[in-house]
């Protein structure tokens, strides 16, 4: 409990500048690979010496590395992922990717699940920009931002999807309803599309299963409504054939050796 006597569980998650700072250094270093300490203190907006402070503590961590004066993600990231067992190496592979794009002429975006939020940590991108549509330009989203959050929220129990849907619905009431409006077909086939007329871009977007059946990530394809209009059913069975194929190997490897793992995307 607080001074005031609140359960911390009443208040739920409440920022901390420090996290909020270290977090934000090893995202832009993820998005922007070689950075300078210069670039970073820009932009955190915040003192040379405490961008220092914290560089140096990721440094001796194994969280970021420096070559050159620029800095770039370090393998304790890499090991974490191993660790936790959600994204297995060899679940989905670069030239999986590269094949998805080529079946449909569209972008791919790979995205996991962090907490509240949905983050893009590979791409593959489509044949033209997407104005509307800038998965670098916002890294962090939450779930109802985008389809590939939706697909992972419609995985989630009924008790912790409303309480997303409660938490954060207020501030995005259109894709809180276009969400619940897709929800019976997210659970029914896995995969939705959603067009935006007004921003000029489409999605199709399923959802990758753990072992409990949760979704922890997402793969999304994204390209013009023009380039998605009238090929939704084509598009939507085609994802979902892709992913499952890809989770049925990732099964089968696992069968057959549990120490055989696969290069991933990132």
């Amino acid at each position: 409990m607080d001074d005031l006597g609140t359960p911390a569980s009443a208040r739920g998650p409440q920022p901390h500048r420090t996290i909020d700072r270290v977090t934000q250094i090893l995202e832009e270093v993820i998005y922007r690979p070689g950075m300078t300490f210069t670039e970073l203190t820009s932009a955190l907006d915040a003192p040379k010496s405490s961008v220092h402070g914290f560089i140096q503590g990721l440094l001796s961590s194994g969280w970021l590395y420096e070559a050159d004066r620029r800095f770039y993600l370090g393998p304790a990231v890499y090991s974490l992922t191993l660790a936790t067992g959600s994204l297995r190496f060899g679940l989905v592979r670069h030239e999986d990717m590269i094949a998805l794009r080529e079946a449909t002429g569209l972008g791919v975006l790979l995205g996991v699940r962090v907490g509240d939020h949905l983050i893009y940590v590979a791409t593959e991108e489509g044949p033209e920009p997407l104005p509307g549509f800038d998965a670098r330009a916002n890294i962090r989203r939450t779930l109802l931002s985008d389809a590939g959050g939706w697909a992972i929220l419609a995985t989630l129990s009924d008790a912790e999807r409303h309480r997303y849907l409660q938490a954060h619905g207020e501030a995005q009431p259109e894709r809180r309803a276009a969400f619940q409006d897709a929800l019976a077909q997210l659970q029914d086939r896995g995969a939705v599309a959603v067009l935006h007329p007004n921003q000029g871009y489409g999605e199709v977007a399923a959802g990758f299963a753990d072992a409990r059946g949760d979704a922890i990530a997402s793969v999304a394809l994204v390209g013009a409504v023009s380039e998605i209009e009238g090929r939704t059913e084509e598009l939507t069975s085609l994802l979902r054939a892709h992913v499952d194929g890809w989770q049925e190997r990732a099964a089968g490897a696992a069968v057959g050796s549990s120490r055989t793992y696969q290069r991933p995307v990132y």
